[in-house]
C-alpha cells in the first residue's frame, strides 16, 4: 500500500474524517491539468464559496475574494495573463477562480468582528498592519478554497503561473483587488493528474518541543 493510499483501518480511528473523506480531500487528491468540456453550474460555484466562507482567518477579517472566470471573453482575456505553460490547462477548464485579495478589506470588519469596534481604526491607520494581516489571510484562506473545491466533487488545478498585474488591469482595473492564485475548476479529463510527488516523512518535517 503506497503512502498516497487510505490510511490502515487501524490507524482509522485517529481520525475523526472518514477514509473516503480523507481521500477525497487529501491522501488521493492530485492537481489536475485538464478538464472535460462539461460546465460547471452556478449551484456548484455557490457550494463551493458556502464550504470555502468558514476558513479561519485572523480576527475573521476574511480578506479573500473570488472571480469565478468562465465565459468565452472572459477566458480570452484571463489567457493574456498566463504563462504560456499553464495556457492549454486553464483553456479547458470550464471555470477558472481569480483568487485576490480585497485590499479594503477592513470595510467590512465592524460587521466580521463586532467584538473588536477598535479593529477597522487600527487597520486602516496602520497599512503596514492591513497589509500584512491582508497578505498572511488572503493565503490561508486559498488552501481552504482548494479543499472546497474538492469537498464539492470537483477537481482543482490550482496555479501561480501568471502576470498578476496584469490580470488585476483587466479584471479589477480600480485597484481594489490583487490577484493571489488561480484555481482552475471543472471535471477532470483522462490524463488529467500527474504522479504524486514525494512528501516529507513525520520525521522529517516534525519538530516536538
Amino acid at each position: 500500500m503506497s503512502d498516497s493510499t487510505l490510511v490502515s483501518e487501524a490507524d482509522q480511528s485517529l481520525y475523526a474524517l472518514s477514509a473516503e473523506g480523507q481521500a477525497l480531500l487529501f491522501t488521493e487528491a492530485k492537481t489536475a491539468y485538464a478538464f472535460r468540456d462539461e460546465p460547471v453550474g452556478d449551484d456548484r460555484l455557490q457550494a463551493i464559496y458556502e464550504l470555502f466562507k468558514w476558513a479561519p482567518t485572523s480576527a475573521n477579517i476574511n480578506p479573500l475574494r473570488i472571480l469565478y472566470v468562465r465565459t468565452e471573453d472572459g477566458k480570452r482575456r484571463l489567457l493574456d495573463g498566463v504563462a504560456p505553460p499553464n495556457r492549454e490547462q486553464t483553456a479547458s477548464a470550464p471555470v477558472t477562480a481569480v483568487l485576490a485579495a480585497d485590499t479594503q478589506y477592513a470595510e467590512y470588519v465592524p460587521l466580521l468582528a463586532p467584538s473588536n469596534p477598535q479593529l477597522r481604526a487600527m487597520l486602516e491607520s496602520n497599512e503596514a498592519l492591513r497589509v500584512a494581516q491582508m497578505d498572511l489571510n488572503a493565503r490561508l484562506q486559498a488552501g481552504y478554497f482548494v479543499l472546497a473545491v474538492r469537498a464539492a466533487g470537483l477537481a482543482a488545478g490550482p496555479m501561480g503561473g501568471f502576470d498578476a498585474h496584469a490580470v488585476d488591469e483587466e479584471f479589477f482595473p480600480d485597484g481594489r483587488w490583487k490577484s493571489v492564485l488561480l484555481v482552475n475548476i471543472g471535471h477532470p479529463a483522462e490524463g488529467a493528474f500527474r504522479e504524486r510527488g514525494a512528501r516529507l516523512s513525520y520525521e522529517q518535517a516534525v519538530r516536538l518541543a
